[in-house]
């Protein structure tokens, strides 16, 4: 799913599988707010730390989550490269579609336009 446009090997589809998932999209939202524990992400779910952590990893594995250890706890924080390749495939796709809307637009507004007629000059038809 590379993008000319995009850094080579820039592979965007395990990115988009891993926020396929609605915990994982949850997550991102709960991340973009600040950094958080696996204990911290998993309060607001019916969810166990355990499998916070395995929607985590699977966020680590893609590129948008990275973990650090600070004494004893291991807060997870987003990597915004991530976020910014994933905007620039969607900012690519979306100039396309508008670029194909306008040309679509135009092109209906062409067909709408009456014929011109010039050879009947005193409104007559021949």
């Amino acid at each position: 799913m590379s993008s000319p446009l995009l850094a080579p090997g820039a592979d965007l589809d395990p990115t988009f599988a891993a926020l396929a998932d609605p915990v994982r999209r949850a997550l991102v939202t709960r991340l973009a707010r600040g950094d958080a524990t696996v204990g911290e992400l998993a309060e607001p779910f019916d969810l166990t730390p355990q499998a916070i952590s395995h929607h985590v990893g699977v966020l680590r594995r893609c590129g948008l989550v990275e973990q650090r250890r600070e004494g004893t706890r291991r807060p997870c924080r987003l990597r915004v490269d991530q976020l910014t390749l994933l905007r620039t495939w969607i900012d690519d796709q979306r100039r396309v579609w508008n670029d194909r809307l306008d040309t679509l637009e135009q092109h209906l507004a062409d067909d709408t336009q009456p014929p011109n007629h010039s050879s009947a000059t005193d409104g007559t038809l021949r």
